[in-house]
């Protein structure tokens, strides 16, 4: 149903920049309470929704009527492009988290349904139970046969529930685990797609042994003798992400965010109060901007104009362009070698000068100039943060600098 159908009598007024002003009689009201419901939380997208209205009732009007209103649409739509660019070309911390959870983002489903061929579901962990929380089976990709772990958040309300809305229970690591040694055994690579608040925290799943089921995926991805891509497609939170996380190529989605917690648990922690969440995302340097720079991931994946939620088949296209690249690269290295540039890729990453070293084959092929592990720009040592200046920027976060 076209938004013109929510008014009475629309009525054109002449205006001097845009050329025409729809006036509605009514349910104005009723119009505002829909735009800012549509944003899905998201405020700064506001200004966004109001033109896209402009445009849906002008696009409706000129269906309904003989008049020649192009111009003013094609106004419109130049004006549209310029305005989401602009405000995502200038999106703080938070609001990249909040575009990372947004509803209409896609989701594991959509990538299987949208990039894989085939796609051949394998449950259950053979100890507990089966977790909907972490999906794991084969795929084909243009060819390619692969292993797909992924975080499922599910789309409507019922499948968020089910999938607990991306939080795996220890089931759903070891679930995870024992696939990829069946990958390992088939000789298949494997992708692994992140999207996940954390880990669930309950009881049931802390007595399960949550942190150890995490712990030891992460130390036995080390080891799996086949290469592996991991992607940050929404939310990457906490050990929740890291347990399936540890691969040879760490991609991130433009406007995704990852992070040893939550914006929300963070603040609450440092602040005890949640207000303060859109500050510790600034503190927490969680974008993918930001991780790239560090050397955590290996590349962004560029997103359209306005977020994946606004395109998503131009998303998953280039996601799928993106993996596809990283597979034949990976498949290209012996096993021994793929194994010892994973362990030195991270490695890397925790350098830092004094208390962390890296691995001397890590100093020697950055000295050398020569090919080194895969990963982002280096953290040079002179880059490393001293334990003083953390504190005072995170007293300067807490607004006591004293």
């Amino acid at each position: 149903m076209g938004l013109s159908s929510a008014f009475s009598s629309p009525i054109l007024v002449p205006r001097t920049r845009e050329g025409l002003q729809i006036v509605a009689k009514g349910n104005k009201k009723k119009k505002t309470a829909g735009l800012q419901g549509s944003t899905g939380g998201m405020a700064f997208e506001r200004p966004i929704e109001e033109i896209e209205a402009q445009i849906a009732e002008l696009e409706s009007l000129s269906l309904s009527t003989r008049l020649d209103i192009s111009g003013e649409i094609e106004a419109l739509k130049a004006r549209l492009r310029e305005t989401i660019d602009r405000t995502y070309t200038e999106l703080s911390a938070w609001e990249r988290v909040t575009v990372a959870r947004h509803p209409k983002r896609p989701v594991a489903a959509d990538y299987v349904a949208g990039i894989c061929d085939d796609f051949f579901e394998l449950h259950g962990d053979r100890a507990f139970g089966d977790d909907q929380a972490m999906m794991t089976g084969f795929a084909t990709i243009e060819g390619r046969r692969i292993l797909l772990v992924a975080h499922r958040k599910g789309r409507t309300t019922k499948e968020r529930l089910e999938c607990n809305f991306g939080c795996a229970h220890p089931e759903g690591y070891r679930k995870a685990l024992r696939k990829m040694r069946l990958a390992e055994k088939f000789g298949l690579p494997i992708v692994c797609m992140i999207n996940t608040p954390g880990a669930y925290p309950g009881i049931g799943a802390e007595e399960r042994g949550q942190a150890m089921a995490i712990a030891e995926n992460i130390l036995a991805m080390f080891s799996i003798r086949v290469p592996i891509v991991a992607i940050v497609i929404g939310e990457g939170g906490s050990g929740g992400a890291l347990g399936i996380g540890v691969g040879d190529r760490v991609l991130m989605m433009e406007h995704a965010y990852y992070s040893v917690i939550s914006p929300e648990g963070c603040a609450a922690i440092l602040w005890k109060d949640g207000e303060r969440s859109p500050d510790a995302a600034e503190a927490l340097r969680l974008t993918s901007k930001d991780l790239l720079g560090l050397g955590v991931v290996d590349e962004i994946v560029t997103e359209p104009l306005g977020g994946a939620h606004r395109a998503p088949s131009v998303a998953m296209a280039e996601v799928k362009r993106v993996l596809l690249r990283h597979l034949d690269e990976l498949a290209t290295f012996p096993v021994d070698t793929l194994l010892a540039r994973r362990h030195e890729k991270y490695r890397r990453i925790s350098h830092i000068e004094g208390r962390f070293p890296a691995s001397p084959l890590s100093k020697r092929e950055g000295d050398s100039g020569e090919d080194g592990p895969p990963g982002g720009p280096r953290r040079s040592a002179p880059g490393a943060e001293s334990d003083s200046t953390l504190t005072s920027q995170l007293e300067s976060a807490e607004g006591n600098p004293g």
